[in-house]
């Protein structure tokens, strides 16, 4: 009894800075992030047997970089109009990822919100401390990627708003989805200003790294939404999804499209703040499993469009087999079904159109449902299935006339149910040392940013 009455005696104090001498208080909007108490920029004092991916560069990591094992992907709101307050942000969230990609303990950089807006955590205890967390302290690297993207609320809101003076910025490209048959859209779980998606071969990295990134500014952008995924990964080849299939032979980050400018990088025909950037589509995608494995294993190559073992396609030898539409097997019908996955996916379908896929498994544990068929039977289902993230130079012309064809032929409809959804525009990466992701849109240094 007594160490509770001295805690609650002295739990003020100590949140003020007795025990928590790393705590430092937010700066203004515009201020510099500054380097208060902690492990700033200090190596991990455990192994560093991966190799790091880097955060500087052309295009940001996380696109085209090869398979990791484990991902967190999370959406943001930003709050208010404060435009000030959003670039402290995205340059705090820059240089804190290039510390993390490169497995460094961290100082965070909290940015707070001007006066203008309203604090949702300010004076809630103490001021937000900077130190590291330490949860993936000795971990290193582990091939982590942070990848930013800008969703289309950022430029203008529902009710026409332009809060942060960047509406006449907004790419054609960057689209609101159309609604899709069978989309069982959860809103809380869609959308968003901004996107961060971490990708690493540790998920406690990858977990530590959108933690991180949340901290530098709960007054200026708060979490709508995450979401964790799992993979194989490359080392083992093409990743298996939890259908069992191979998931990523054609056109994947495992597996790139021949001519990326052409099908992934935005070029020239888009603003000049997107060049060398791409578009993501992301979607969750819920797979009824007990039902997909009552499927004998030979039907379920029949949906999908190619062998469970190997990955063959239908009619072919080898995994990487370029599909052959018109094989026919010995009784005369199509090898590759009319509704198969891979045939109505195909490019050959699609006038050519081509995504660049990252695919993650997701599992969210069981949840109780009703069969309404025979026997009627009360049970409990899997709510796990595919996080399908699909990057391209322009969703209007790639994912959406292929969802649109899988939507409504697709035969693997019967057992998957999308979600969740979002698009994003990600821009080019930072190209070195202070430079921060979205200065080609943002940066007063550029006035043809627009």
């Amino acid at each position: 009894m007594a160490s509770i009455q001295w805690w609650r005696g002295n739990r003020r104090s100590l949140l003020r800075g007795g025990l928590l001498a790393g705590a430092g208080a937010a700066v203004g909007a515009g201020a510099a992030v500054g380097a208060a108490g902690g492990w700033a920029g200090s190596g991990w004092a455990g192994h560093q047997s991966e190799a790091s991916e880097g955060f500087y560069g052309v295009h940001q990591g996380g696109i085209i970089t090869a398979g990791q094992q484990h991902t967190v992907l999370a959406g943001f709101d930003v709050l208010g109009q404060d435009r000030a307050a959003l670039v402290a942000l995205l340059r705090g969230w820059s240089a804190l990822a290039a510390d993390l990609v490169d497995g460094k303990s961290v100082t965070v950089p909290i940015v707070g919100a001007s006066a203008a807006s309203t604090g949702v955590y300010a004076d809630v205890t103490a001021a937000s401390t900077t130190s590291d967390s330490l949860e993936a302290y000795g971990l290193g690297p582990a091939r982590l990627t942070v990848t930013i993207g800008f969703g289309p609320s950022l430029f203008t809101t529902a009710d026409g708003r332009d809060r942060f003076g960047i509406a006449a910025a907004r790419p054609a490209a960057l689209i609101e989805l159309p609604r899709f048959p069978g989309d069982q859209l959860v809103a809380a779980d869609s959308g968003g200003d901004l996107l961060v998606q971490a990708c690493a071969d540790n998920a406690q990295v990858a977990f530590h790294a959108v933690r991180a990134m949340a901290r530098v500014a709960p007054d200026v952008a708060s979490l709508r939404w995450t979401e964790l995924g799992f993979s194989s990964g490359d080392p083992a080849g093409t990743p298996r999804n939890l259908m069992g299939f191979k998931d990523g032979t054609m056109h994947s980050n495992a597996h790139l499209p021949d001519d990326m400018d052409a099908t992934v990088w935005a070029g020239a025909d888009g603003p000049a703040w997107m060049r060398a950037g791409s578009y993501l589509v992301y979607r969750r995608i819920r797979i009824s499993l007990e039902h997909w494995d009552r499927l004998d294993h030979r039907l379920q190559e029949k949906v999908i469009g190619r062998r469970k073992l190997d990955g063959a396609p239908l009619g072919g030898r080898d995994e990487f087999d370029a599909l052959d539409l018109d094989a026919r097997d010995p009784n005369g019908s199509l090898s590759i079904p009319d509704t198969a996955h891979v045939r109505l996916a195909s490019p050959q379908f699609n006038s050519g159109a081509v995504m660049l896929r990252r695919g993650f498994s997701y599992n969210h544990g069981t949840t109780p449902f009703v069969e309404r068929w025979p026997p009627w039977r009360q049970a409990l289902e899997y709510d796990a299935g595919l996080l399908f993230l699909a990057y391209q130079k322009d969703p209007r012309t790639a994912f959406v006339p292929i969802f649109t064809t899988l939507a409504s032929s697709d035969a693997l409809n019967q057992f998957t149910t999308h979600t969740a959804s979002a698009v994003f525009a990600v821009p080019p990466a930072a190209s070195g040392p202070g430079d921060w992701v979205g200065r080609t849109l943002f940066g007063a240094d550029n006035p043809q940013h627009l």
